[in-house]
């Protein structure tokens, strides 16, 4: 593997894979496998005991998947990366390893709706408690922490408001009350954020999103941010007391800065399974190249977009980090290299009808859920994704009626805006 690779795109088309040795291609192999031969029962032993490193059985780990896995673990500036079969399985993998009955959890009530589902249906039946808050105030953040808190989750823009965390004071209160800071970072990519170079102890994708850039896979990962020091805290006996179940292993000494990405998948993935199939693994690493060429595009097509909103009589405001206008403007320009991201969320002044009428009118935007295709996306969160919440929770997360998300592709700027043009003057 070629070694002291410094520019982002340098390490996105050289991290994970250079080529086979056995037969010489260049190209990543799909492994299509379930299992593995060992050498000899002593070296069966040996991997399962976590002596040796290697491949057991592919719901655990499999050679194309670990090539996606170290790609994506460069790119995020963190130690390793443990994909998954989507971005809630992660979630929900990485969540079930560090909680436990009577644990407690802070949230952002600006995040992704199936997080907080996640969180309030699934978890709190578990007895984990969850405080929901508004993680741009940090002081809200410290009053709500507990001795019992385990982690404080954000995202590095949220969904659908499009909010700037404030990583570094989010760290800080973590880092003083031994929690974990997790940050999800699918909006942005780390071809526009690095969440761990602010503090963040774990980030989290959803693969399917801009990592991918196609819409043509489901996919999650969870990167270590190898920045514990697991032996200075106390309330993470997990980590630093022998594992029963790999014969006293501890977990912290014997993979120091990989000791939470080495667990997650040595335990949550392997019992509960969420794991990414070889395939779409191999998708995502193609995609990787592109990253960076493919965030700079939509990055300069939402900018155009969002002035051009912001001059639309028919638009109450405009959410966009890249605005001037934009109450995290400032954080934005601190935190995000070469771009402010392709989404855009924008409220109409006739609500939910207005809204509707715009979705109905628009030519080139297709009226989907997923975002960061190549190809530019609507939809109308209070209805759709966000539709759980009750109205109470979509007020505090600032999801009004007339709130459209855009998700701005690759195409032309000018069809863009042409589309959005016509769409809006038919309301």
């Amino acid at each position: 593997m070629k070694k002291d690779l410094k520019g982002f795109s340098t390490r996105a088309l050289h991290s994970g894979w250079d080529h086979d040795p056995s037969t010489g291609s260049f190209g990543l192999p799909v492994y299509l496998t379930a299992g593995y031969k060992f050498g000899s029962a002593e070296e069966a032993a040996s991997l399962f005991e976590l002596k040796k490193e290697g491949f057991i059985y592919s719901r655990i780990g499999n050679p194309t998947v670990a090539a996606f896995e170290e790609v994506i673990a460069d790119l995020e500036s963190g130690s390793a990366a443990v994909a998954t079969s989507s971005g809630q399985a992660a979630f929900n993998q990485l969540l079930s390893l560090i909680c436990k009955k009577d644990d407690h959890v802070v949230v952002g009530r600006k995040v992704y709706g199936g997080t907080l589902t996640l969180l309030s249906n699934i978890f709190s039946k578990f007895g984990v408690e969850v405080s929901v808050v508004d993680t741009d105030d940090p002081e809200e953040v410290a009053r709500a922490v507990s001795p019992k808190t385990r982690c404080i989750i954000t995202e590095t823009v949220g969904n659908p408001s499009l909010n700037v965390a404030p990583l570094e004071e989010l760290a800080a209160i973590a880092r003083d009350n031994e929690a974990l800071l997790i940050v999800d970072n699918t909006f942005m990519s780390p071809a526009l954020c690095r969440p761990v170079e602010w503090g963040a102890n774990v980030v989290v994708h959803s693969a399917t999103k801009y990592l991918s850039g196609f819409g043509n896979i489901i996919g999650g990962v969870v990167v270590d941010g190898g920045n514990v020091n697991w032996g200075s805290m106390k309330k993470w006996p997990e980590f630093t007391e022998p594992e029963e179940a790999y014969h006293g292993v501890v977990f912290s000494e014997a993979f120091g800065t990989k000791a939470l990405a080495t667990k997650l998948r040595a335990c949550a993935l392997r019992d509960i399974g969420g794991c990414m199939s070889p395939f779409d693994a191999y998708l995502l690493w193609m995609s990787i190249g592109t990253l960076s060429l493919r965030m700079k595009k939509h990055s300069e097509n939402a900018l155009a977009v969002a002035r051009f909103l912001e001059e639309r009589e028919e638009v109450a405001w405009v959410s966009y980090p890249g605005l001037e206008s934009h109450p995290h403007h400032g954080r934005a320009k601190k935190y995000f290299r070469e771009g402010y991201g392709g989404m855009i969320a924008f409220c109409l002044k006739g609500g939910i009808e207005a809204g509707r009428k715009f979705l109905n009118s628009l030519n080139l935007f297709s009226i989907i859920a997923n975002i960061g295709d190549a190809r530019s996306m609507a939809i109308h969160p209070a209805s759709t994704t966000h539709s759980q919440l009750s109205r109470e929770e979509l007020e505090k997360a600032g999801i009004e009626d007339g709130l459209v998300r855009l998700s701005i592709g690759l195409e032309d700027v000018e069809d863009i805006i042409d589309d959005l043009d016509r769409a809006l003057s038919s309301i």
